[in-house]
């Protein structure tokens, strides 16, 4: 395969185990799937249906017990949490320490971390202490460290579930702000709101017990007729039954 046509990441048959002996849990089986550069990639799904496995297994934080992924390691990947770690310092610091681990010196973090700020509304919260900050804020923070890094994936776990409703609109208008800047970023994200997957992904995968049991483009998934003929499962879903 080209670097030109090569996937963000490519499972093939890949399953996760978590744990070990009779308390193991089978987080993910036999999964196919393919990601492109551009991509907008929603995962949907009931607590446990293996959404939050598939993306740290997308973003390398865990590796197949089984099968095989590929990923392109030349591709600058950030991940933002549904509960964003904070360190015990400035907001300001919290992203330019981002930067710093990457390589770049303090002063010139310092400065980009200004930029990234500004680019999510908060430069004038640089001085706070990032902790004190009310839960939206807190994401946008996470999502400018993330965005200062200049990732060309960014993975996104649940990043509203935990929000009040106007912090949401906020945050979701950050994230879609973000993707749509750069049309060559990969976004791949979970998401219990099946109105913010409408207006944020171009794809959509419904997962149940760790199994990917749809896999349709989001005009499709939506459409009715299509899903219910052919994945049952998630158009029940859909219709939260």
């Amino acid at each position: 395969m080209t670097a030109s046509v090569q996937p963000v990441v490519a499972l093939e048959n890949v399953s996760v185990q978590l744990g070990r002996g009779p308390k193991a849990v089978q987080a993910l089986r036999g999964v196919q799937l393919s990601i492109a550069a551009g991509e907008r990639v929603a995962l949907i799904g009931a607590n446990g249906s293996g959404k939050s496995t598939l993306l740290r297994l997308v973003h390398g934080l865990l590796a197949p017990t089984g099968g095989q992924l590929r990923g392109n390691p030349d591709l600058a990947q950030a991940m933002v949490f549904q509960r964003p770690y904070l360190m015990r310092t400035s907001v300001r610091n919290n992203v330019a320490l981002a930067l710093w681990l990457r390589g770049i010196p303090w002063r010139q973090a310092q400065q980009q971390a200004l930029l990234a700020l500004a680019r999510v509304g908060l430069e004038a919260l640089a001085q706070r202490p990032a902790r004190k900050l009310s839960g939206g804020q807190q994401q946008r923070v996470a999502l400018a460290r993330a965005w200062a890094l200049a990732p060309q994936v960014l993975v996104l776990d649940e990043p509203t579930a935990s929000l009040d409703p106007h912090a949401k609109r906020e945050v979701e208008a950050l994230i879609h702000d973000l993707a749509h800047a750069d049309a060559a970023m990969t976004l791949v994200f979970a998401s219990h709101n099946l109105g913010q997957v409408k207006r944020l992904a171009t794809r959509v995968l419904y997962l149940e017990q760790g199994q990917v049991l749809a896999d349709l483009p989001v005009n499709d998934f939506f459409a009715g007729p299509l899903l219910q003929a052919q994945y049952p499962q998630a158009h029940w879903f859909v219709k939260g039954e």
